[in-house]
């Protein structure tokens, strides 16, 4: 696969979206620069980047519906500097510790028309960065992580309209209401749990999934998202 995209990346060069450099659809430089999120969201949402830059709203874009999946990439690496921020204060103010990653999940049919979830890449690229950061700086065998990937923890269970197709902030919950599950509750029974998504709209997808597993026994749970 690695030689096939490498020569792809040949007969069909990728450039930056923003300042067009080869190599990648979006450059870490780039996304590094790209406005902040300032637009109020709750205070355990944590969004990165303003989804209204042009070059933000088209990578999320190519992710999620034209297979650059190599985005996750490199939004995982922005993304991993703004958790460790954020866990450097929970950890002493809040015991938030060993969290558990989970990607917000797609439906069944979302997830074989796209053939993978966005959200889940990332959360990949994380529990690969976090690894490397240890091995690096470890003496130990066995270092300690700084959190663990949550599979099929958190599954969709009800097929719903896309969020961004409903306008009203009540039809948005309405749609959204009942359609997350826990599977095997007692793997998050006490734990700290660490939400990763793609985007943030009015926070309805978080929100749901937020209770369901807080009802499931999760201590407390944050969430991360790309953009807002």
């Amino acid at each position: 696969m690695r030689v096939l995209n490498t020569i792809l990346d040949i007969i069909f060069p990728v450039n930056c979206l923003s300042c067009g450099k080869t190599g990648l659809d979006l450059c870490l430089g780039c996304l590094s620069d790209s406005p902040l999120a300032l637009r109020e969201s709750a205070n355990w949402i944590f969004p990165l980047f303003d989804y209204r830059h042009l070059p933000i709203k088209k990578s999320m874009w190519l992710l999620k519906y034209s297979g650059k999946k190599r985005l996750a990439n490199v939004f995982a690496e922005v993304m991993y500097g703004k958790i460790m921020e954020e866990l450097s204060e929970l950890n002493v103010l809040k015991n938030f510790r060993e969290p558990i990653l989970i990607p917000i999940p797609l439906s069944k049919k979302r997830y074989r028309e796209r053939g993978y979830n966005q959200a889940e890449l990332i959360c990949k690229k994380l529990i690969e960065i976090d690894s490397n950061t240890h091995l690096r700086y470890s003496v130990d065998a066995e270092p300690q992580k700084n959190f663990s990937l949550g599979k099929n923890i958190l599954i969709k269970i009800k097929e719903t309209e896309h969020q961004a197709n409903i306008k009203d902030r009540r039809e948005r919950l309405k749609n959204l209401s009942g359609s997350f599950s826990v599977k095997n509750p007692e793997i998050i029974n006490g734990r700290n749990i660490i939400l990763i998504d793609d985007v943030l709209t009015t926070g309805a997808t978080l929100n749901e999934a937020r209770k369901i597993l807080k009802q499931s026994g999760a201590r407390k749970v944050i969430a991360f998202t790309v953009a807002h």
